[in-house]
């Protein structure tokens, strides 16, 4: 059997129980009121997949996956979180929880041995990421690894957001590929024993509280809870649909995003505290409001011990930021670090107590007080497995929103340079993704403005301001990038840019200089096939892509193996 076949029988299904014995036997743990919140969302069946964290990772390598499976098993059954039962006591009127129930099992499905299409194992991974968990009954997790290729495999990993944060994730995934790479070495991984969740949640008081709301009420009132966004949406989407969502992405240039940085951090800002100077610089110069509610999630891991610890840590609060006529970019990002820093203060302050105050006519669970939320994207976009076996965090398909419109910032280290990325979610259903798109095109260039002229005042329109409704400012702004990246001012705007003197390495710059005067994320493939200026000031006109539709999920693992396969089954009768 070999030392790898001999450590995978052994280890297969196990899993460590934490030995907490200052704990009483087999209790029910209050939740917090994070968790609480939670499970009132979760009992609205059209928001409870907004309620799932899903990841899928995308192998492209040898991997062993009998030890794979065991890693993963033994990753869930490791942490009191993922053991999670949850009921509502109605003698105490709270919700609680215990962590004494059967870990979640990982499964293993041969997709391309069994013969499955990349569509049928698509619609599988759809139902794995988006199907409601029973938080009485079931573990909150599930998992599922998936051969769909000789040298590819995918690991679908879903758990639910009442035991889950953004950092839970990062710390499984490293953790089973710790042990992953351990059992190749038949080795036994070294791991820290998990604390108890409850053992590293503090509880304020009643009066501690209700005063903590009352200074944040008093901060925020005034501001309005609605933002107008760049887009509407459509009057004949179907409620069922309507928590759908689709990404826009975009990208700062390594020497403007360099720029942007030093700017922001000269001020005191932390790459969050840029992101909110941009997102209300951006909004204010598309409308008339200047004061702005902005949500975002808190890592709530004040506890010391609660670094490690996989659980549902996380708050949800809203800062205030506003600006005026004469508030320049670096004055801006001033307002952004206080407002942020005033709310980094009161990150514990339940935001159901505080919206009740604020916003006590809204007529929907959620979002309570802003429909716009700004975060760091820290997402691991490249997992690394082992040695000869390349990793990536697969977009996610369906895509669900809590928000109306999401701001996701990232400092990027690639080749040449560090670059500042910004992605939108936003709700599939728009009337036209072009608005939005176009609203990614000014969040750039409010980036560029702000790196080269912080002195500037934010509502006085960048002189590189273009608009890209407009087939002559679109014809001038290409043909004064070709003028510029030729040198010449000879220009013909219908014979292509190799016929007009350039090049391979000419072309990339182009794309480049293209890229940051229009704020569109444009492709060296895009600018072959549209090779004169004509074509491309028509490529700049192009509208977004449209979203994907989702499919119907089934409600567990055999549930839904079953559902794809009948599906199969009945496309392969037509």
């Amino acid at each position: 059997m070999g030392k790898v076949g001999a450590w995978a029988a052994a280890n297969r299904g196990s899993s460590s129980v934490v030995p907490d014995r200052q704990l009483e036997e087999n209790p029910w743990y209050p939740a917090t009121p994070m968790q609480q919140g939670l499970w009132v969302l979760d009992r609205d069946e059209l928001l409870r997949p907004t309620q799932l964290v899903p990841s899928v990772v995308e192998f492209t390598g040898p991997v062993d996956h009998p030890l794979l499976v065991s890693a993963v098993r033994r990753a869930l059954g490791r942490h009191p979180s993922l053991r999670a039962r949850f009921r509502l006591d109605l003698k105490h009127r709270r919700v609680e929880y215990s962590t004494h129930g059967d870990p979640a099992d990982a499964g293993f499905l041969d997709a391309a041995g069994e013969g499955w299409t990349d569509a049928e194992t698509d619609r599988l991974v759809r139902a794995l990421c988006a199907t409601p968990f029973d938080l009485a009954a079931e573990p909150p997790a599930r998992a599922e690894v998936i051969r769909t290729g000789p040298d590819r495999t995918l690991l679908v990993l879903t758990s639910h957001h009442i035991v889950f944060d953004g950092l839970s994730r990062t710390m499984l995934l490293e953790e089973i590929f710790t042990i992953y790479r351990a059992g190749l070495a038949g080795q036994e991984p070294r791991l820290s024993t998990p604390a108890h969740p409850a053992s590293v949640v503090t509880t304020p008081s009643a009066e501690d509280v209700a005063a903590q709301v009352e200074e944040v009420v008093a901060r925020l009132r005034g501001a309005p809870t609605e933002v107008r966004l760049p887009f509407e949406r459509s009057a004949e989407a179907k409620e069922e649909t309507s928590l759908l969502g689709t990404t826009l992405a975009t990208a700062l240039d390594p020497e403007r995003t360099a720029k942007a940085v030093a700017v922001a951090t000269e001020e005191g800002c932390t790459t969050f505290m840029l992101g909110v100077a941009l997102l209300a610089g951006t909004l204010a110069r598309r409308s008339d409001q200047r004061d702005f509610l902005i949500a975002f999630a808190w890592p709530g891991r004040d506890h010391p011990d609660a670094a490690d610890v996989i659980g549902m840590f996380i708050t949800t609060v809203v800062l205030r930021v506003s600006l005026d006529a004469d508030t320049t970019w670096r004055e801006l990002l001033g307002n952004a670090r206080v407002g942020s820093m005033e709310a980094f203060m009161d990150s514990d302050v339940p935001l159901d107590a505080i919206s009740a105050e604020l916003n006590p006519a809204r007529n929907a669970l959620w979002p309570p007080l802003t429909p716009v939320l700004l975060n760091l994207d820290d997402a691991p976009h490249a997992p690394e497995l082992a040695p000869g076996v390349t990793g990536r965090l697969r977009p996610l398909d369906p895509l669900y929103i809590k928000y109306d419109l999401a701001l996701f910032v990232r400092i990027e280290d690639g080749a040449e340079g560090r670059r500042l990325e910004l992605s939108l979610d936003y709700p599939a259903d728009v009337n036209d993704h072009s608005t939005v798109s176009a609203f990614l095109s000014d969040l750039r260039r409010s980036a560029a403005d702000l790196a080269t002229s912080p002195e500037e005042t934010v509502l006085e329109q960048s002189v590189n301001a273009i608009d890209l409704d407009d087939p002559a400012a679109r014809l001038d702004l290409v043909r004064s990038i070709w003028q510029e990246v030729l040198q010449s001012d000879d220009i013909d705007d219908d014979v292509s840019f190799f016929e007009s003197g350039g090049d391979s390495l000419l072309l990339v710059m182009l794309v480049e200089r293209l890229s940051q005067a229009s704020g569109r994320m444009l492709r060296t493939v895009d600018l072959f096939r549209s090779a004169t200026v004509s074509g491309q000031a028509d490529l700049l006109a192009a509208p977004a892509g449209q979203p994907r539709a989702a499919a119907a999920p089934g409600t567990d693992r055999l549930g839904m193996l079953d559902a794809a396969r009948n599906r199969r089954t009945a496309e392969e009768a037509v």
